[in-house]
């Protein structure tokens, strides 16, 4: 069942305001509990775990930005 663009908006805007804060909190604590390795390398996690909490909700993200396609056209 594909998601409304509506609802894509909606799920999108909740994702970046409540799970992507709660996604950092996550990461920096788990990061935390190991001693702290060279910078490059805290860098690397840091940027892979920064790619890798987008990739299960690119489907919701794809289009958000664009106008919404199933409202009527403003050229009529």
């Amino acid at each position: 069942m594909a998601l409304t663009y509506k609802t894509r908006r909606r799920l999108s805007l909740l994702i970046l305001l409540v799970g992507l804060p709660v996604y950092i909190a996550v990461a920096l604590y788990v990061v935390s509990l190991f001693d702290r390795p060279s910078i490059w390398v805290e860098f690397a996690v840091y940027v892979g775990l920064g790619i890798l909490w987008a990739l299960p909700f690119k489907a919701v993200f794809k289009g958000v930005g664009q106008p919404d396609p199933e409202s009527p056209s403003q050229d009529d």
